[in-house]
């Protein structure tokens, strides 16, 4: 876990609450505190958002939100009773995706939930037990799934040159460096995914830059190509702020794995060909 996880994870698991089936969920109170939202009203506004996104995507609002009463004491000692409203982590994923961009709480807080929901995906099998390599093959299907995710988007807003719209999310992500000039730095072959041949921590970063231009995209409703291209820009040169505040590893600090995927599903293949 690198070092812009651990600080996400201390601050949402300090909210996090487990009911009685063992099921863990956040109060949107508590979770606005941390977002920074000093006026409740504000970040109702937020929620009614993320429950309209929830419906959009087919999902049952009742299983992902529940409204509650609770007690609150005021400053003059009495006690009345607020709203408030039990969060799943879906529901979360999506209140941060709607909350305000310009505050460097809600980039952590969209890379906690993104990264939390996807694991999920593994149905049951604790990440954080899988092998380095087991990782890179789960974030790496991720990004696949990902980017033809953000392909179908870039092209309905104007993309033409998809090399270019990557490239542009590339250079803001690694300071200028086109895919191209990673895969020279890696010492890649001709032709080879320079995804294949990166460890689960450079895939990560990259994940969120694909899910944040994607959400962007659609969020802002940007059109055309240069604008596209700036939007994907943008979205990596702020991970890799966030990444520097935080005193993590820059992406193209980070080492290449010994063997690239594709070579270690070669060599599993072969040796079952022996047995």
């Amino acid at each position: 876990m690198n070092e812009l996880e651990k600080y996400a994870v201390k601050a949402f698991d300090d909210i996090k609450h487990i009911d009685e089936n063992g099921k863990e969920f956040w109060y949107a109170r508590e979770l606005s505190k941390v977002l920074e939202y000093s006026d409740w009203r504000n970040f109702v506004k937020v929620i009614n958002k993320a429950k309209e996104a929830c419906v959009n995507s087919n999902y049952d609002i009742n299983e992902q939100l529940v409204e509650v009463n609770k007690l609150s004491k005021r400053n003059n000692n009495a006690i009345v009773k607020i709203d408030d409203y039990k969060l799943s982590r879906y529901i979360c994923y999506l209140i941060v995706q709607n909350a305000n961009p310009s505050k460097e709480v809600i980039a952590l807080g969209q890379t906690y939930f993104a990264i939390q929901t996807r694991k999920q995906e593994l149905n049951g099998i604790e990440y954080s037990l899988l092998t380095e390599d087991e990782k890179r093959f789960y974030q790496r299907n991720l990004t696949k799934k990902g980017n033809y995710s953000l392909n179908k988007v870039a092209k309905e807003v104007g993309v033409k040159n998809f090399d270019k719209f990557h490239n542009a999310g590339y250079k803001g992500l690694y300071n200028g460096e086109t895919a191209d000039d990673i895969a020279k730095r890696k010492e890649i072959r001709y032709r080879e995914e320079i995804l294949d041949n990166m460890g689960s921590e450079e895939l990560a970063a990259n994940l969120f830059r694909i899910t944040q231009t994607e959400s962007k995209l659609k969020r802002e409703n940007i059109q055309g190509e240069n604008n596209a291209n700036k939007t994907h820009y943008n979205i990596g040169k702020n991970i890799r702020e966030v990444i520097a505040k935080n005193g993590g590893v820059m992406p193209e600090k980070l080492p290449t794995p010994a063997k690239s995927l594709k070579q270690i599903e070669k060599d599993r293949k072969n040796s079952l060909i022996k047995k």
